[in-house]
This record gives structure tokens, C-alpha cells and sequence, in this order.
């Protein structure tokens, strides 16, 4: 199951779409260390099929295709010296494709307000979480500048965001027009 992205419609898409194609050509989309060779070659173009026909979930789907995910990754020893190899969590593509697809999902919402002329988008919960964090549940319901944010999620690309939406993987939360 995936997001619910209440904005997600024939507006949005195509302002999604422009966004990818921005990181694209800026050579500034993310593409994860859990992807393959094979899966990082071919991230963009699943990640456009997804924003102009699909969902977080069908692109999730995708990844988790054979020969996309690395099977294993290289993490920080628990002594804190050195590293350690670990299997990348079956969750893996959910997480990743979650996360990206809602960050264009997020810039094509903040784009379309702009053009609305609202300045502000509203935090929501888009998908249910068993134990959601503090800062999640506190981010709820609030109004948040429309270019602030869609300059953020720019800026920083496949990392936290000093706005913090959306607030770390598997948060659940996105932004909707007001």
C-alpha cells in the first residue's frame, strides 16, 4: 500500500514531471547506494513512468524488480570503528520509493500553489504509521511557505531538509494544496 497523495491528479503530474526532468538535466537526482548498476541505470526513467502514470507503490515495485537492489551494503561497525556488511532490509524499496516519489510529489504541490497564488501548503499524514515520531506528529496540520519548502526540497535532494518535511524515511507525512 502506498501514499495517499490527495493532490496527486493531472495538475501535479506534469509539475512532478518538470521537477525530475530539472534534477535530470542538473545532474542532482538522487540515486541511492542500495540501487545496482542495473537499478540506478534505469531509476530515472522508472521514476518518470511512476510521476506521469503510476504511484509510489508501482514504482516500489519496480525496484524491488531482480537485479536492481544490491543484495547487501556497507554500514558503520556497532564498535564504531570500521565497517560492517549487512543485507539491504527487504523494506528497502518501499522506503526509497516512498520517500523520492514524495518529494516530487511534495515540489509539484508547493509549484502548483505558487501558480495558485496560495503561499502556503498544509502538512498531512499520507500514510498510517504504527508508532509515528514526536517531530511527525507535531508537524501535522501545520501551514508551511510554499516556495520555502519547494527551495528546500531543491537544495537538498535525497537528504533531510532544514525545513525537516518530510521528517526522515517512512515518516508517513506529505504536504496538500490548502
Amino acid at each position: 500500500m502506498g501514499l495517499n497523495l490527495v493532490n496527486l491528479d493531472t495538475q501535479t503530474r506534469p509539475l512532478m514531471l518538470e521537477e525530475i526532468d530539472r534534477d535530470v538535466k542538473a545532474q542532482k537526482l538522487y540515486i541511492s547506494a542500495r540501487l545496482s548498476a542495473t537499478g540506478a541505470r534505469d531509476y530515472s526513467d522508472l521514476l518518470i513512468a511512476a510521476a506521469r502514470d503510476h504511484d509510489d507503490a508501482w514504482l516500489a515495485a519496480e525496484i524491488r524488480k531482480p537485479g536492481r537492489l544490491n543484495p547487501t551494503e556497507q554500514r558503520k561497525a556497532r564498535s564504531g570503528f570500521g565497517v560492517t556488511i549487512a543485507k539491504v532490509p527487504i523494506t528497502a524499496a518501499d522506503t526509497m520509493a516512498e520517500g523520492e516519489f514524495n518529494r516530487f510529489y511534495i515540489r509539484g504541490v508547493c509549484r502548483r500553489a505558487i501558480a495558485d497564488g496560495q503561499s502556503t501548503v498544509t502538512i498531512y499524514r499520507a500514510k498510517s504509521v504504527m508508532n509515528p515520531r514526536l517531530e511527525s506528529v507535531q508537524l501535522e496540520g501545520q501551514s508551511i511557505n510554499a516556495q520555502a519548502l519547494l527551495d528546500d526540497l531543491r537544495i537538498h535532494t535525497g537528504i533531510d531538509t532544514v525545513l525537516g518535511l518530510p521528517p526522515g524515511p517512512n515518516s508517513g507525512l506529505s504536504a496538500r494544496l490548502i
